[in-house]
């Protein structure tokens, strides 16, 4: 689903420590800072955390939201193309989408998928704080009325989240779905296509696209 992107750039700051004895004051060397590729999964962590609190306030009634392997893989995926070829999109340079990778990946998938995205910039030779990082790319998402409409949807009860850096940006793609309820795939994989619509509310509503025939044997 099109929606408009939040980027948010943070600075943070690294207190040195010294230390003393009876006689003599000296600062120690400060310590290398943690590599921040390091930090991504731990990244991921507290953002589905604070996601999933920011959900049940906005939707009491809205469903948990469960961490899926194929969801984390594909978001993981976009992150990596969006730093390592220095774009900010829904679609990559070729045109691929998230749901194009998990099509790829998993020619029975079906439901629908949304995906908020952001990026923040950091200091390099600096540490990154986490939690900071993380409530500030989902208080990115709160700000956006779109964003924040597509992570609260009830229905959703999938998520993925996929963190990665390049240079001094950080990017974050998190991905949900659901099923809809619709039965298990049958027809012919190929004829099956992606649908885009603006919202997950207007995509919830609209009638499931016609397959495509199968070609004549």
């Amino acid at each position: 689903m099109p929606i408009r992107h939040a980027v948010l750039f943070a600075v943070v700051a690294l207190a040195l420590q010294a230390c003393a004895d009876m006689t003599t004051t000296a600062s120690l060397p400060p310590r290398p800072p943690v590599d921040p590729r390091t930090q991504m999964a731990e990244l991921e962590a507290r953002i589905f955390a604070l996601v999933q609190d920011e959900r049940h306030k906005i939707d009491p009634a809205a469903k948990p939201l469960a961490l899926d392997a194929e969801l984390i893989s594909v978001a993981r995926a976009h992150s990596t193309d969006m730093a390592v070829k220095n774009y900010f999109a829904h679609k990559s340079p070729t045109g691929e989408s998230s749901a194009d990778l998990i099509m790829d990946k998993d020619e029975k998938w079906q439901g629908l998928l949304g995906e908020n995205l952001a990026a923040q910039h950091f200091n390099v030779g600096y540490d990154v704080d986490i939690d900071v990082f993380a409530h500030r790319f989902v208080e990115s998402w709160l700000e956006s009325p779109s964003h924040k409409e597509n992570l609260a949807f009830a229905a959703y009860d999938k998520t993925g989240v996929g963190a990665a850096v390049s240079g001094d940006t950080i990017y974050v793609t998190e991905l949900f779905a659901t099923d809809l309820g619709l039965p298990p795939v049958k027809d012919n994989p190929k004829s099956r296509k992606v649908t885009e619509y603006p919202d997950a509310k207007t995509a919830r509503d609209a009638p499931p696209p016609k397959p495509v025939p199968r070609p004549p044997s």
